[in-house]
């Protein structure tokens, strides 16, 4: 039987790397930093976390995502698929809860790449995977109900379970502040309009400003920005190692298993999925490790589950990224960004949040594809 290799791309690619390969993989660096901006902000808040944890996220995981994984060019950091599962643990554990969780995931993660079982992954029935990403894409858009329409519900806990979500959307949907619908519809249009600069990072700029001169000078005040519900710090914060004991370690395996299960499907699809596009062999078991142990080292400053994302990914190949570099560049942009533009953040409206999230949950809703697999057996 062969024997376990850890084999990062990074070490291998750079044995050949030229001065063209890494202005290819700065310029897809900097593009990616900056479409992972909004979303890693907008998957912040919506998985119930302040903004720059998201952003925490995207650094620390991006970077040891890259360093150490098995794909040239997978990108790492907060995705979508996570926000419902992040928000129930939550909601039933607390943010100490999520950091056990996450740091279990994470060894597990690494077991599964040492076990060599990231094969395993290309068992899964594709029928089941588009499914469970449809349901995602159904939860995350349901989130975001709220803060398209501005809904006030009156100091009234809002329910963790979908259909509690949408009867207390309709019985408060009277208290609709349009203004913040008429936001969140911009901010859904503008991004059709830009072909080459990242269209969501294009809406929350413009929305943004005029939210702003409104606020001033027009004296609309009912639009909720990030500030007036987070106050956001502008640096990296010190490492914490959370407080471990059986009881909570007992109660939180299950989740932790979902997380980990979660992360290797979505990463190893992701890295798949570039495989095909730049005709290149990932190794995924070596991926899963670098997943893993950026699950392990994100959460103690603060970072929320990561994996391989598809979207980023994709981005980094459409701009030429060539190898691992660019996904490091990518982590120190968001760095920079976190440190000296932070506060800027504050001024983001919700609702525009909301909108880039609704995009994000449509791109991910698969509808062609469900619809095509209809025509596909029964069984399917």
């Amino acid at each position: 039987m062969k024997a376990f290799e850890f084999k990062p791309k990074l070490f291998t690619t750079l044995q050949n790397y030229s001065k063209e390969s890494f202005m290819a993989d700065l310029m897809a660096g900097i593009i990616v930093g900056i479409v992972a901006l909004p979303l890693a902000i907008a998957f912040g808040i919506a998985s119930g976390v302040s903004p720059e944890k998201g952003i925490i996220t995207a650094i620390v995981a991006g970077f040891i995502i890259s360093l150490l994984g098995g794909s040239k060019v997978q990108i790492g950091g907060p995705t979508g698929a996570f926000i419902v599962i992040i928000y129930g643990i939550i909601q039933e554990y607390g943010i100490s809860g999520l950091t056990v969780a996450t740091l279990m995931a994470g060894v597990l993660l690494i077991l599964l790449g040492v076990f060599k079982l990231g094969a395993v992954i290309k068992f899964i029935p594709y029928p089941i995977i588009v499914g469970f990403t449809s349901g995602i894409a159904v939860t995350i858009f349901t989130t975001q109900i709220a803060d398209i329409f501005g809904l006030n519900f009156g100091g009234e806990k809002v329910p963790g379970d979908f259909i509690g979500k949408w009867m207390m959307y309709f019985r408060h949907f009277d208290t609709v502040n349009w203004w913040n619908a008429i936001v969140s519809i911009v901010s859904v249009l503008i991004p059709r309009f830009s072909k080459k600069i990242p269209g969501s990072l294009i809406a929350i700029i413009v929305v943004t400003i005029a939210v702003y001169l409104m606020k001033t000078y027009g004296g609309i005040t009912c639009i909720d920005t990030i500030g007036d519900r987070f106050t956001i710090q502008s640096q990296l914060p010190d490492a914490v190692v959370p407080e471990l004991n059986w009881e909570a370690i007992k109660n939180l395996f299950p989740v932790a298993i979902t997380i980990a299960v979660l992360g290797a499907i979505e990463s190893l699809l992701s890295a798949a999925v570039a495989d095909g596009v730049i005709g290149d062999r990932h190794d995924s078991n070596t991926e899963l490790i670098a997943q893993g142990a950026a699950n392990i080292i994100a959460p103690l400053f603060g970072g929320i589950p990561a994996t391989g994302a598809i979207a980023r990914t994709m981005t980094n190949i459409n701009n030429g990224g060539k190898s691992p570099v660019a996904g490091i560049i990518h982590a120190v942009i968001l760095l920079l960004i976190l440190l000296f533009l932070m506060p800027l953040a504050q001024y983001i409206p919700m609702a525009c949040l909301a909108g880039v999230l609704v995009i994000v949950s449509y791109n991910m809703s698969g509808w062609r594809t469900f619809r095509a697999l209809l025509r596909t057996p029964l069984s399917d």
